[in-house]
C-alpha cells in the first residue's frame, strides 16, 4: 500500500506533508498542480496523512471513487524528472 494525494491538493500544495515524510518520497516539479507520493519509495508510515490541511491524502485502497484518477496519475508520474519536496 502507498498513499495517494488527491484533488484537494490542487492549488494548495501546502507542503506540510513534505516536512514530515521520513523518506522524502513526496515529489513535485515546477508546473505541477499538486504533489505526488512515489509508491515505490513510500514506507506506509502515514505521517503525511494527518498533517494535510485539506485532507487530500489517502491510503491507495481508501481513495474516494470520485478521486480514483489520482491513483493512476501517481503511478504514471515521472518521478525521475522531479525531485523530492515542494519544488514549484
Amino acid at each position: 500500500m502507498a498513499f495517494i494525494i488527491t484533488g484537494s491538493c490542487i492549488g494548495t500544495m501546502d507542503g506540510a506533508c513534505v516536512d514530515v515524510c521520513p523518506v522524502d518520497c513526496i515529489y513535485s516539479k515546477p508546473g505541477d498542480t499538486h504533489l505526488f507520493i512515489n509508491p515505490d519509495e513510500c514506507i506506509d508510515c502515514a505521517a503525511c496523512e494527518p498533517v494535510c490541511p485539506v485532507d487530500a491524502i489517502f491510503p491507495d485502497d481508501e481513495v474516494p471513487d470520485n478521486e480514483s484518477q489520482f491513483i493512476e496519475e501517481a503511478q504514471k508520474y515521472d518521478y525521475d524528472s522531479s525531485e523530492p519536496g515542494l519544488n514549484t
